[in-house]
């Protein structure tokens, strides 16, 4: 992929992924978009929380997996899409601060799967704890 193709992809893959309603329901803004790596943020809302200051898996789950496979996204040829048919998270601490970050990234890409992995860290100020790490797999789709 020659650079201008590269810089189509990737605002393709930015807008695909803004335009999904869970994303937007999610508050998500890229922080970086690069071939093969993407870190999103949200922020983290009262209404994701089980009790206060506690939150919920699943907004940590969304947002891994969009930012693993988005950055598996970023390898795909023009045109192409994909989606997760894949995915196993581990929870290694409580999230709590203002905003949750995902640092997604390519583990082995390929032409019909791709592996690709995330980390999540909540934000609290300063402070930024590792919360959860995903390891996803993506089926890569040709356009019609």
């Amino acid at each position: 992929m020659n650079p201008s193709e590269s810089a189509l992809q990737l605002n393709a893959v930015r807008t695909r992924v803004l335009a999904m309603p869970m994303a937007q329901t999610l508050g998500l803004a890229f922080e970086a978009l690069a071939p093969g790596e993407v870190a999103l943020s949200a922020p983290i809302q009262d209404g994701w929380c089980f009790a206060p200051g506690q939150l919920q898996a699943t907004a940590m789950f969304s947002l891994a997996d969009f930012a693993a496979v988005a950055a598996a996204a970023t390898l795909l040829p023009q045109g192409w899409a994909n989606s997760t048919v894949d995915a196993s998270v581990k929870f290694i601490a409580p999230a709590r601060g203002e905003r949750l970050r995902a640092h997604g990234r390519v583990v082995q890409a390929g032409k019909s799967l791709t592996v690709c992995a995330a980390d999540v860290y909540a934000l609290d100020g300063p402070h930024e704890t590792l919360c959860a790490t995903l390891l996803g797999t993506a089926r890569n789709f040709a356009p019609r």
